[in-house]
């Protein structure tokens, strides 16, 4: 489908990394970032992929013994052991960054099961040849600059029948510099001010904003329409979604304390799709 132009929020338009600046997302993947992706992440998955986003994957992607799983953006994989743990009979993870398959390797590389794939998701490559049962794509879909692309590429990935699952921060509520949380004193609520939604941004992200190191990651914005329409375009239909709430909760009590909970169970975090090749 066409492309509006991707503009940066209030108006800036995005340019290029500035000579002391390391943008992830191009070339290498996230190599610039890895040591503090691996950090954060590590091997169980940060805490929302323990309590939100590696469950949800898990409970759509329904991974059957003898199965044949690719893990596309596959970082640090920590998909790796669950599925393995459910008697997958072959784990491929793919993804671009040589650093985070290092990682992987280091912590799965010995199991015969397991196949780790160099390679750039937004290119045809030997790894998307139909063979796989089931595919998955964790916390990347903002991260790639052409996701038409990606989703094309996951559905040549899948064998006929072939299930995908996607979870992803919401587009309609999780803009980093474009949505925030707010009070009203007067109703005792707090509330999630949306900025914009429908344009396409490329958002700079600086990993570690009071190190002046200059690492970037861009998180790509997204409105949901386009992204369904991208997997429709790219052979996959979507067969089921959840919307993912927070788990945190704060231990304070009073009336800031109560509407900071019903905002977490009311206003989602991460979407997760399930989708089909047909």
């Amino acid at each position: 489908m066409p492309r509006r132009p991707i503009q940066h929020p209030h108006g800036r338009k995005p340019g290029p990394p500035r000579s002391n600046e390391k943008a992830a997302g191009v070339g290498c993947g996230w190599d610039p970032v890895a040591a503090w992706y691996d950090k954060l992440v590590g091997e169980a998955g940060s805490d929302y992929h323990r309590n939100l986003i590696v469950p949800a994957a898990l409970r759509l992607l329904d991974a059957q013994p003898g199965e044949s799983v690719i893990d596309v953006c596959c970082g640090q994989g920590v998909l790796v052991r669950p599925l393995l743990d459910v008697g997958v009979g072959r784990f491929t993870g793919v993804d671009a960054s040589p650093r985070l398959l290092t990682a992987a390797q280091s912590r799965h590389g010995n199991d015969p099961r397991v196949v780790w794939v160099r390679a750039d998701v937004c290119k045809t490559g030997a790894w998307a040849d139909a063979s796989h049962d089931a595919a998955a794509c964790l916390m990347a879909v903002h991260d790639v600059v052409d996701v038409a692309a990606l989703f094309s590429n996951i559905a040549r990935a899948l064998k006929s029948g072939g299930r995908a699952v996607f979870v992803l921060l919401h587009p309609c509520f999780r803009i980093p510099r474009t949505t925030h949380w707010g009070w009203d004193g007067d109703q005792k609520i707090q509330y999630r001010r949306i900025d914009g939604y429908h344009t396409p941004l490329e958002i700079p992200i600086t990993i570690h904003p009071g190190k002046n190191t200059g690492e970037l990651t861009v998180f790509h914005h997204r409105p949901l329409a386009e992204l369904l329409t991208a997997l429709g375009h790219g052979g996959l239909s979507v067969v089921a979604c959840e919307e993912l709430y927070s788990h945190r909760r704060s231990q304070a009590s009073g009336p800031f304390s109560k509407a900071e909970h019903r905002a977490a169970e009311e206003i989602p975090v991460f979407i997760a799709l399930k989708a089909v090749r047909g």
